[in-house]
């Protein structure tokens, strides 16, 4: 059995949808710039990012829900008063957040394996 369920969805409807979905569980969600169809985002510090979050994922409690949500294309990322950052007061991409809570590590945080481990691994 998985330790985690992941969940990919795109922009702030389908996020709010998932966080609704899989309520009462642990929740950690990327965000990240949206990928090309060759699957590279248009941030190059989500490209860094990612792997090295998804590395550190075998430290999430079992049972978490890993959201991977992508925040739209560049212009609308830029847009000071989209939903993420107008609702979820996120200030960068990539963001790794806990849920429900003020926990959060933005862009360069992002890319240190002992920031995440702790946020993974906090109660």
């Amino acid at each position: 059995m998985e330790r985690y369920t992941e969940v990919k969805v795109h922009g702030y409807e389908e996020y709010c949808q998932a966080v609704d979905k899989h309520k009462g569980k642990l929740l950690f969600a990327l965000f990240c710039g949206d990928k090309t169809e060759q699957g590279v985002s248009w941030c190059p510090d989500c490209v860094r990012a990612e792997p090295v979050v998804r590395k550190e994922l075998t430290h999430v409690p079992e049972g978490s829900v890993f959201i991977y949500c992508e925040v739209g294309e560049r212009a609308y990322w830029k847009n000071p008063n989209n939903d993420f950052k107008r609702i979820l007061k996120l200030t960068g991409v990539p963001t790794l957040l806990k849920v429900g809570t003020p926990q959060k590590l933005t862009e360069d945080e992002c890319l240190k394996p002992d920031l995440i481990q702790m946020m993974f691994s906090e109660d």
